[in-house]
């Protein structure tokens, strides 16, 4: 096999030394002549995991490792592990911000907006389709039996995903601890997220500083299967971080994220209710820490109050966001469709809907895309700083209990039809009634496990099985 000979340690005042790792080859990424991946490659990869990206953050975030560090090589185990922890730091959905941070290292600028913007595509059409379905013929016998199955076998996505992320970023009895603490913090005590994700980088950092190469190891482990990366986990990106380039991205990126806001109140006036939605969510796509769950009570509760759907609605939209590709969030293009149709003003009910749909889920993912290009060349540059890798290190075992809390929650709300919550201060829990357990959601979760982790299945062959086995059950 032919290999990339390692590059000698570069001189201390070189500036790439602080992207350097012993054994890595000296080259630089970022763009298709230094990586040798073309656009076109990548477009159609992100095409494909666009059509598989169920199950919320954990089974996205599942599905990116698997096509783009095992299959595919393209990037390194390291390089990903630090991408994941920046992008659980930001406010929004971190799955498509990881997206957008993969594509931007592969192909630049313009394969993180591709990587992006396909992220959510499929998801923003299948959820227009149900949306249309369900306000003009509510929910259907047909529409319940092909959604029944789609449920379950996320499960078995997500616990594929905790298991494959644990072993590569937990190599270290700390950081198995820190995981460990994350969960507890948020299954049991209800801590804040963003609490938790502090905690843990403060966590790593003291960890290192107390004991030297404690973290080092763990969370940015290479995947040691002789093959290296497209993207070489020590390499330098080519885009520097400037002041310039910053001013440039929030120069054209505000006005363009907050520009149809403007203009719906210009055409119709700024009590619209496209202009309150575009308002209300512009702001919520900046405090959204802690993923769709965390922020779903807020949303709820707000939307409910300002009379765009009731609260049994709401929980509606959130299966229709589970069983559909793209981020949870996705839910609030549900909540967008059905409060602008029902209050449509002079527009028609169709148009309206539709616009408010396209309104929310514009204003709430463009934010996405500013801050990762805003801080990613950065972040890119400090890969090297051991501070920082100590705590981002902490993050990303922090994360693996935050997507293991999600996995309870989501299995615990699948397979159960009813629970109830326990609160003993501090404790908070949220236990399902045994009662109501779903013995054919049970089956295909169990089934699609199988599928999934015994016989190596892919993704997308498991959700097809699922979905015909669930509707055989629900029908029958």
């Amino acid at each position: 096999m032919d290999q990339t000979p390692s590059a000698p340690p570069p001189d201390p005042g070189d500036p790439a030394a602080a992207g350097w790792v012993e054994g890595a080859p000296r080259r630089p990424v970022g763009s298709v002549g230094s990586v040798g991946i073309s656009l076109r490659d990548a477009t159609r990869a992100w095409t494909a995991v666009s059509l598989r990206t169920f199950g919320g953050p954990a089974g996205q975030i599942a599905v990116m490792h698997r096509e783009f560090v095992d299959e595919r090589r393209w990037i390194g185990e390291r390089r990903f592990l630090h991408a994941l922890s920046f992008c659980t730091v930001l406010p929004g959905p971190e799955a498509q911000q990881l997206a957008i941070y993969l594509g931007w290292l592969l192909n630049g600028t313009p394969g993180g907006l591709i990587a992006g913007v396909l992220f959510v595509l499929p998801g923003y059409v299948a959820l227009m389709a149900l949306s249309v379905l369900y306000v003009g013929w509510g929910a259907t016998a047909a529409v319940g039996a092909l959604l029944a199955g789609l449920g379950p076998a996320v499960i078995a996505i997500v616990a594929d995903a905790v298991v494959r992320l644990a072993r590569r970023a937990l190599r270290a009895r700390s950081l198995v601890l820190i995981a460990i603490a994350a969960f507890v913090a948020l299954y049991v005590f209800a801590v804040p997220f963003p609490l938790v994700i502090v905690g843990a980088a403060v966590t790593g950092l003291i960890l290192e500083r107390r004991w030297p190469g404690s973290t080092a190891a763990a969370g940015h482990a290479a995947a040691n299967d002789g093959v290296e990366p497209a993207i070489a986990d020590g390499a330098l990106h080519d885009v520097a971080p400037s002041w310039r380039r910053a001013a440039r991205i929030v120069g054209f990126g505000v006005p363009l994220w907050l520009g149809p806001v403007a203009v719906a109140a210009a055409i119709w006036g700024g009590d619209h209710v496209l202009v309150d939605q575009g308002r209300f969510f512009a702001g919520t796509a900046l405090v959204t820490f802690g993923g769709a769950y965390a922020v779903l009570s807020f949303v709820a509760d707000r939307a409910v109050g300002y009379g765009w759907l009731g609260a049994s609605e709401m929980t509606r939209g959130l299966g229709f966001a589970e069983t559909t590709p793209g981020p949870l969030i996705m839910v609030v293009q549900f909540v967008g469709f059905v409060g602008a149709y029902r209050q449509p003003g002079d527009l028609n009910p169709w148009v309206a809907g539709v616009l408010g749909a396209t309104l929310v889920v514009w204003v709430t993912f463009v934010p996405c895309f500013l801050l990762v290009f805003l801080g990613a060349p950065y972040i890119e540059r400090l890969r090297g700083n051991r501070a920082l890798a100590a705590a981002l290190t902490g993050v990303s075992a922090a994360v693996v209990g935050v997507i293991a809390n999600l996995s309870v929650f989501f299995a615990v709300h699948t397979l159960f039809s009813r629970t109830r919550a326990i609160e003993w201060d501090p404790v908070r829990l949220d236990v399902p009634e045994w009662s109501s357990l779903s013995p054919a959601a049970l089956a295909v979760a169990l089934v699609a496990g199988w599928l999934l982790i015994g016989r190596k299945w892919s993704v997308l062959r498991v959700l097809g099985v699922a979905v015909a086995l669930g509707a055989a059950l629900d029908l029958a």
